[in-house]
């Protein structure tokens, strides 16, 4: 992903966010029968404040993969939408695409078993929520042989990062007058895009 000075996202806790907030990936590894990718959740690891993340494959996906033995590039997509001109007035202008995204790169730590069945507990409670009859990964009727076969079926990795090109193009090279306008022609059709860039335009004013 090319970067630009004026949309360049370099605080890791906005990264952190945006992962948290956008768990499901592409993971995109270079073979020697040309590119692969697959499509996975991630978590941010809950031992680290730094942009490690976690999460599995199956072994199938693992096999094109190569997980541990080649560099993987990791892309969060966070919200994004079609920016028309009519929202910049009477000046010549094109239309263009506002967006959030992150690619985090580098080769990844395989997990022991163990480490992995907390990974697949966590990423069940983190989706499953506190509803009531929520089902966590070792509730009835999985008992824990049906887990630890689940488990052999999956490879799980850490990823430490040792590239990251974060992107927040949020119209931040235009007005206020033009973002305000923007903001509330984005918020009836994507209120989340909207939300990001009310939060982008805050932190331009914030002292």
């Amino acid at each position: 992903m090319r970067q630009n000075p004026s949309f360049a996202m370099t605080d890791v806790g906005e990264i952190r966010r945006l992962i948290d907030r956008h768990p499901w990936v592409t993971l995109v590894s270079q073979t020697d029968d040309g590119l692969v990718a697959s499509h996975y959740a991630v978590m941010l690891d809950d031992e680290r404040d730094d942009l490690t993340i976690v999460g599995h494959v199956g072994k199938p996906d693992d096999l094109i993969l190569g997980l541990g033995d080649r560099e993987l590039l990791v892309v969060v997509q966070g919200p994004h939408g079609y920016i028309t001109p009519r929202w910049y007035g009477d000046v010549p202008a094109v239309p263009t695409w506002n967006f959030v995204s992150a690619h985090l790169s580098g080769i990844p730590e395989l997990l022991t078993p163990q480490e992995n069945l907390r990974v697949l507990e966590r990423l069940v409670a983190r989706f499953e929520g506190d509803d009531a009859d929520a089902r966590g990964l070792y509730a009835l009727p999985n008992d824990a042989a049906f887990v630890e076969r689940l488990e052999r079926g999956t490879v799980g990795f850490r990823l430490t990062p040792t590239r990251v090109t974060a992107k927040r193009k949020l119209s931040q090279n235009k007005s206020a007058e033009v973002v305000e306008t923007v903001i509330q022609g984005v918020s009836a059709q994507n209120p989340e895009l909207s939300a990001e860039m009310r939060r982008a335009a805050d932190a331009r004013v914030r002292p």
